[in-house]
């Protein structure tokens, strides 16, 4: 065995032949499976003449728009999250200390409600915030929304073409 096939027979995915939290001994196999033919994958010369197109680097968010994405989801989810909380004491502070009973479900309502905005604010935070890297974008970000949901409704069309 040369030098390169050593390496890519330590390189091989974990799903391949052991678990990842696998120690590297060699595992018995079971009696009923020592009877059997292993079984062959039908694409697995396919799959082993396909190059990746991109590499990780060409792959991964640039520093200064992550950063970007970053702050606008503190933004908009964290606004939201913090007055849900504050709704919450707010509607304990009014019902132990002064004459005024919210109904139980309006305090509900409005809890969740203001944590659902937080949730969605993590979605548009993301999709809000400018992809170039020159660029900065808008404040609310709406332009860049929609250009990005845009991009994204089109990759997932064309991964569903792919897989159909």
């Amino acid at each position: 065995m040369s030098a390169e096939e050593s390496d890519r027979v330590s390189e091989t995915p974990p799903s391949e032949g052991r678990l990842p939290f696998e120690p590297k001994k060699k595992r018995q196999k079971p009696v009923k499976a020592a009877s059997k033919p292993p079984a062959q994958p039908k694409n697995s010369e396919k799959q082993a003449t396909k190059q990746p197109s991109y590499t990780k680097e060409e792959m991964a968010i640039p520093k200064v728009v992550s950063q970007r994405m970053i702050r606008r989801v503190a933004g908009f989810c964290g606004i939201p999250t913090v007055l849900g909380i504050a709704s919450l004491v707010v509607s304990y502070l009014l019902a132990t200390y002064s004459d005024i009973k919210l109904p139980p479900i309006a305090v509900l309502l409005v809890n969740m409600g203001l944590f659902g905005l937080g949730v969605l604010g993590i979605t548009y935070g993301v999709l809000s915030a400018s992809w170039d890297e020159e660029r900065v974008g808008s404040l609310l970000g709406l332009g860049e929304f929609s250009t990005n949901w845009g991009r994204m409704v089109e990759v997932w069309r064309e991964t569903r073409q792919k897989n159909v």
